[in-house]
């Protein structure tokens, strides 16, 4: 039986993950720095757990695993450890990162990936699965699509962890990509969207899909946006932040994200995908993408959900609807 470890499994979102992993009766091994927090989380599980620092010598540890989950963020200073590590020890990287860097890095590391007979997978979360799919799914709308924007609603608090990786996200700068090219838009605005209850405001922002909507559609050109409400985007010292919003919290609030696609004529295709609470989520469809690898589905090289899993994934979650405008 193929085994999958879960990198960061003691954090908010890697223990849902390797509670529902464990449930789903994957073959699992839970990992990352802390021994102690590890020890207690395997005991609890009933699962083995290995101790490893995300840096150059992380492939000694990957023996025996077949696909690697990294829930540990901020993801800028663990990925390119442990893709390279994956790459030398041929396991299949998946993570649940937003941080566009971290796409970057995957595409530039696809090709020797692809030698290697390994898949890199970023974005087997909130971010990007359901808009990577909303992207496929709308780009089908349309005939000859030319642009795309993609708009997030952030509801409710965020987790300790996702405010650090905004950090990284907002570090990146403003981004878009212009005739198949990333490009710097410092004076990018914010626009209005509908995500289905009149116009909202949204500001720009860098996300994954400038890299995961390129691939999965085709389309050049492509914008990113986000509606933060209530105290979704926290300030001060985020070390102080709760671990995450509780079950009561995310219950209160479902996740909402908008594709409008342009085609050559001018005409504009608007989904709108909406899904439980991001931080419920993405620990089923991150389990649910490493079940299917393990299981078989997958290409070698850097790749997206939509392109993998096909553009309906996004709703093989439940709870999950896309509805067309």
């Amino acid at each position: 039986m193929k085994t999958l470890m879960i990198y960061g499994a003691t954090g908010y979102t890697g223990r849902m993950a390797a509670e529902h992993a464990k449930a789903q009766g994957l073959n699992v091994v839970i990992a990352g720095r802390n021994a102690e927090r590890l020890a207690s989380l395997a005991a609890q599980l009933d699962v083995p757990y290995r101790v490893f620092t995300a840096d150059a010598h992380a492939s000694q540890a990957l023996d025996g695993i077949s696909v690697l989950l990294n829930f540990a963020g901020p993801f800028a200073k663990t990925a390119e450890a442990l893709m390279q590590a994956c790459i030398q020890a041929g396991v299949d990287y998946l993570d649940i990162t937003a941080e566009i860097n971290v796409y970057r890095l995957a595409e530039r590391l696809g090709a020797r990936a692809a030698e290697a007979g390994v898949m890199l997978l970023p974005g087997v979360g909130w971010d990007v699965v359901p808009t990577d799919c909303l992207a496929m799914h709308v780009a089908r709308r349309v005939q000859n699509p030319q642009a795309l924007r993609v708009a997030l609603q952030v509801a409710g608090s965020m987790s300790r962890g996702s405010a650090m990786s905004v950090s990284e996200i907002i570090g990146a700068g403003l981004l878009a990509r212009i005739d198949g090219q990333l490009v710097a838009t410092p004076d990018a605005q914010p626009q209005h969207f509908d995500f289905g209850d009149g116009p909202a405001l949204c500001a720009p922002l860098s996300f994954g899909d400038l890299v995961t909507g390129w691939h999965s559609t085709g389309i050049a050109n492509i914008a990113m946006f986000v509606h933060i409400s209530g105290d979704a985007f926290p300030e001060g010292d985020l070390s102080l932040l709760p671990d995450g919003p509780s079950t009561e919290q995310r219950e209160a609030h479902r996740a909402r994200a908008v594709a409008e696609v342009t085609g050559a004529d001018g005409s504009v295709a608007r989904s709108v995908i909406e899904t439980v609470n991001g931080y419920s989520y993405t620990p089923l469809a991150a389990v649910e993408a490493a079940r299917r690898v393990l299981a078989g589905e997958r290409r070698a090289g850097f790749e997206t959900p939509a392109r993998v899993f096909g553009m309906g994934f996004a709703e093989t979650i439940a709870g999950t609807t896309i509805t067309d405008y």
